[in-house]
């Protein structure tokens, strides 16, 4: 674990996925995107990141911390389909040869990364990228009214 940051004696401690998403997620801002971590395209998928671009591009990013990690979840490939673009992102340290050549590579640490290789882009279809797009935007709302109101209970699914 890392500590980010302590305030009034709490501590926000991340894994170290959770570091690689935030670096992730602050370069892909660096280009106009914007990000959601821990995103359900579908049930039984949890996209580690998924960006939404200044032109309406859609990318997932999943992020590995170890050989197991990779190793032990092959639901990655089920993430394609929602996406136009996919990448893993991994620290400098793991060893990038078990990743597929067809994905694209990024290089992460908790406060910055770099794509060392686009993934292949796939076109959504229209339908698909609208439901994408909905999901994302309700995601993203839902999770800022509950960090401006903490107290509420809402009665999403």
């Amino acid at each position: 674990m890392f500590i980010i940051a302590e305030m009034d004696g709490i501590r926000l401690l991340l894994q170290p996925g959770q570091l690689l998403q935030r670096g992730v997620s602050r370069h892909l801002a660096s280009y106009g995107f914007a990000c959601v971590e821990e995103l359900v395209p579908a049930r039984g998928l949890r996209v580690d990141v998924m960006a939404l671009g200044p032109k309406g591009e859609i990318w997932v990013v999943e992020c590995k911390s170890s050989r197991v990690d990779f190793t032990s979840d092959m639901k990655w490939q089920g993430y394609l389909e929602w996406a136009d673009r996919s990448f893993f992102a991994v620290d400098e340290h793991f060893p990038t040869e078990l990743l597929p050549d067809d994905q694209g590579l990024i290089i992460a640490d908790g406060y910055t990364a770099e794509i060392l290789r686009m993934g292949p882009e796939r076109k959504l279809a229209p339908a698909r990228r609208k439901v994408m797009v909905q999901k994302f935007a309700t995601t993203a709302a839902r999770r800022l009214q509950i960090l401006r109101d903490p107290d509420m209970h809402p009665q999403w699914d």
